[in-house]
Formats: C-alpha cells, structure tokens, sequence
C-alpha cells in the first residue's frame, strides 16, 4: 500500500510519516494514545511529540492507561474530544466533567 503512494517506487512511508510533517502543522491538534497501543509503538508516539515541540507546535495529550489503539468508544476519550471540539470549535467552555449516558432503554 504505501509504496503505491509514490509513483516514483520511493519510501511512500516516510512522505506520510506524522513527525516528517508535524512543521506543517496549523491550527489545533489533540493526540491520544494508548498505553497497550499493538499497532502504534510509544516510540512513535514520542516521536511525534518530539518533533511538534522542535517546531513549537500546540497540541494537547490524553494518555490512556490500558487501552488499544481502538480506543474511540472510550467514555473519556469521547468527551475529552468533544470538549476540544467545544472549546476550539466553537469557541466555548464545555461542561465540566460531563458524563456519558448509555442509549436510552439500555
């Protein structure tokens, strides 16, 4: 897959790689990772951060302990990305430690 990203046959991987490209960040970014993360090594995630610090990039990080890398039905996750949305989106302060409900009649 990736090396079909290059019509030249080169490294379609690193023309992709997140810390390659983190100069070019604009605007707001929220990172999450988590700790038992099979797919993404904590090595590349630091990475990451390293290089969005050597470019003075804002970003904000939620670390979460004992999950996987799909941790998107995470409770905390989810409002944690709806308070960025809030707050950067709409210019708002998001409710203060709001919690999710199941769906009705659950």
């Amino acid at each position: 897959y990736m090396g079909l990203m290059d019509p030249e046959g080169g490294d379609g991987y690193e023309r992709q790689s997140n810390p390659e490209l983190a100069g070019n960040l604009e605007g707001k970014l929220l990172l999450s990772y988590g700790t038992l993360d099979d797919n993404v090594h904590p090595n590349n995630t630091l990475r990451l951060i390293q290089e969005l610090q050597r470019h003075n990039k804002d970003f904000d990080l939620i670390v979460l302990p004992n999950r996987n890398h799909g941790h998107a039905a995470d409770p905390y996750a989810i409002r944690r990305g709806w308070d960025f949305f809030v707050e950067h989106l709409l210019g708002a302060d998001p409710p203060e430690e709001y919690e999710l409900a199941g769906p009705p009649g659950a």
